[in-house]
């Protein structure tokens, strides 16, 4: 479902992403994972056709992110950590909005709406403004702003980032859950027991450079239990 190969992002001299080639799998949640400047945001932001690479090439649920970047877009789902909504709209005007940038109205409206309330267990957010909602709230409102076309892929970059300790579990559970639907998510984190958690495989990113990648088992083991462990191993290494 996402495919790169030889991924490349260069601003002027300094080189944020080089030669990145890896595959997600339908069905999988692949952690992608790297202190703050390792390249993960980036590396997102060229799947999700924000950012142009310098050099190589990726695909989407089939679709190349450079010359079919609408198709990407009609199958892919986005979510930022500290990513807002409008304030003074309710939970359903928000959605509703968001809707019609995949021509989702009347009916076919409704029906996401539901799919997605009954999802993320939020119906009291419908009625409410987003002003006036808890942290966990606005999180459920920006996931569900992310998945009302049911995207088959989900990237989520630093999603937890800001978050009070029963919103990242509301978070991590439902990651689970639309992996469990059949659909593909990219985890992007510098928090390694997160990853530990939701991940089926992992990716070591360090400088901009895939120094790693494996199944978490695998990784587990080299690290002696801990990704943490793991991940300064094969820096080391790759230094």
């Amino acid at each position: 479902m996402i495919q790169a190969q030889g991924l490349t992002k260069r601003y002027g001299p300094k080189t944020a992403v080089e030669g990145l080639s890896l595959k997600v799998e339908r069905g999988e949640v692949y952690a992608l994972l790297g202190p703050n400047g390792a390249g993960k945001t980036t590396t997102l932001r060229m799947l999700a056709t924000l950012v142009r690479p310098t050099a190589g090439r990726a695909e989407v649920a089939g679709f190349d992110v450079g010359k079919e970047p609408l198709e990407v877009r009609r199958r892919l789902g986005l979510v930022n950590g500290g990513m807002r909504v409008y304030d003074r709209l309710t939970g359903r005007e928000v959605l509703a909005f968001f809707a019609s940038f995949y021509g989702l109205e009347g009916r076919a409206f409704k029906e996401a709406l539901d799919w997605v309330v009954a999802l993320l267990e939020m119906e009291e957010t419908l009625e409410k403004k987003v002003l006036e909602m808890s942290t966990g709230m606005r999180q459920k409102v920006v996931i569900a702003r992310a998945i009302l076309h049911r995207p088959p892929v989900l990237l989520l970059d630093e999603a937890t980032a800001g978050l009070d300790v029963f919103a990242r579990r509301a978070l991590l559970d439902f990651v689970k859950t639309y992996r469990d639907l059949g659909n593909t998510v990219l985890y992007s984190t510098h928090v390694m027991p997160e990853a530990e958690e939701v991940a089926d495989r992992v990716g070591f990113l360090h400088q901009g450079r895939l120094v790693y990648e494996g199944s978490k088992e695998e990784a587990l083991a080299m690290g002696e239990g801990s990704l943490e462990r793991a991940f300064i191993r094969k820096v080391r290494e790759a230094a």
